[in-house]
């Protein structure tokens, strides 16, 4: 049994076909998906530690300063000055194809200018900033949209999946491609 085993690690591993390319391709996703995944879910207390950002609604495509400029209005209409937006996570936002890295977090835990990702009714789940904080409920807005949407408006404890801690530049193009395709398909 044991040289079975040898076998077809060796073959899995080792060998320069395209059967043990495809082999060597199923068990990564396997165990990625199955054994991995789980764990740094566990780990970060979310069970979306990772996400791919596949829309725009949070890039800023130019300096900061030129982005406050254009948007700065809308954020000093509700109380949020430059120097508080300066010290928020993420200032300059973030493009589709990044990957961001989440922890779970109560409600309670949650402060204005952090960039949350939640599970709206009716939508995939989204992922921007807190510009608004009441006693049981949060509001968001994309950085890069014009206005707060109506789903953003009454964000509760239960839907709040988790809190950005860094991101990953683009990574995330390989899920946004795959999406693509299978869009096409």
């Amino acid at each position: 049994m044991k040289n079975k085993l040898n076998q077809f690690w060796k073959f899995v591993w080792h060998d320069d076909s395209l059967l043990s390319l495809v082999l060597s391709a199923i068990l990564i996703i396997i165990l990625g998906k199955f054994i991995i995944y789980p764990i740094i879910s566990l780990i970060f207390g979310t069970s979306l530690p990772i996400v791919a950002v596949v829309s725009n609604s949070m890039e800023h495509n130019t300096t900061f300063e030129n982005w406050w400029s254009d948007n700065s209005e809308y954020y000093e209409e509700i109380g949020i000055e430059k120097l508080e937006f300066e010290n928020y996570i993420l200032k300059n936002g973030f493009n589709k194809g990044d990957v961001i890295v989440l922890k779970g977090i109560k409600l309670e835990e949650i402060n204005r200018g952090d960039i949350i990702i939640f599970q709206s009714s009716g939508h995939e789940p989204i992922i921007h900033r807190v510009i608004e904080i009441s006693k049981n409920s949060i509001g968001t807005k994309g950085d890069n949209n014009s206005q707060q949407l109506i789903f953003e408006k009454n964000i509760y404890d239960n839907e709040v999946i988790g809190k950005t801690l860094f991101k990953i530049p683009l990574l995330g193009w390989v899920k946004v491609l795959f999406m693509q395709v299978l869009g096409q398909i």
